[in-house]
């Protein structure tokens, strides 16, 4: 097994808080090593995000409070999957539809993003929309967000500015503008 002098081996583990949203586990390990050690790790049952993009270069994003950090924050649309096996692309197109009204056109994978490594091991499937229709929103009860346009290259600016703190976010950004630039994402039916 490759890197097997880096691998850490879980012993036994307990729950200690089994919430709505995340589960909290304190696992005792055996370092590389062959020491004893503990791990507390965050389970989560995973997520999805989508960077809209519309044929003039604009994303449609998403203001929302994140009671963490006591702030609204600037995202991109995303939610938690409704169970560990749900279709992650239904899922992208769930949580797309709900937050911001888009409906049909392509999904582009754009890969998968580990959040916080250290404590959590929620997974954050990524995804790119073009070539979608507008319609009416569904949030869930407890989701209050705007809907806002904002050209790709200024977001790509907000983000090296550090305007932008979520992760998913930025990455989405950045691999999206990176991909127009490439000419494998289309804008206005024709290559950028």
């Amino acid at each position: 097994m490759q890197n097997e002098n880096l691998t850490e081996k879980r012993v036994s583990g307990e729950l200690i808080y089994d919430g709505k949203v995340v589960h909290l586990w304190r696992d005792e390990i055996e370092l590389p090593d062959g020491r004893p050690s503990v791990r507390e790790v965050v389970r989560h049952v995973g997520a999805v995000a989508v960077l809209p993009l519309t044929e003039n270069g604009e994303v449609l994003c998403v203001r929302q409070y994140r009671y963490p950090f006591a702030e609204v924050l600037l995202e991109i649309p995303a939610g938690k999957l409704d169970s560990p096996d749900e279709n992650i692309v239904e899922a992208a197109r769930r949580e797309l539809r709900e937050e911001t009204g888009a409906v049909g056109g392509e999904l582009i994978p754009l890969g998968t993003l580990y959040p916080s490594v250290a404590i959590f091991d929620e997974k954050i499937h990524m995804f790119a929309a073009v070539g979608f229709e507008l319609g009416e929103t569904d949030r869930d009860e407890d989701e209050f967000m705007e809907v806002e346009r904002i050209p790709l290259s200024e977001l790509v600016d907000m983000v090296m500015a550090g305007e932008i703190r979520d992760a998913k976010t930025q990455t989405a950004v950045l691999k999206v503008a990176r991909l127009v630039e490439r000419s494998k994402i289309k804008i206005d039916g024709v290559k950028q």
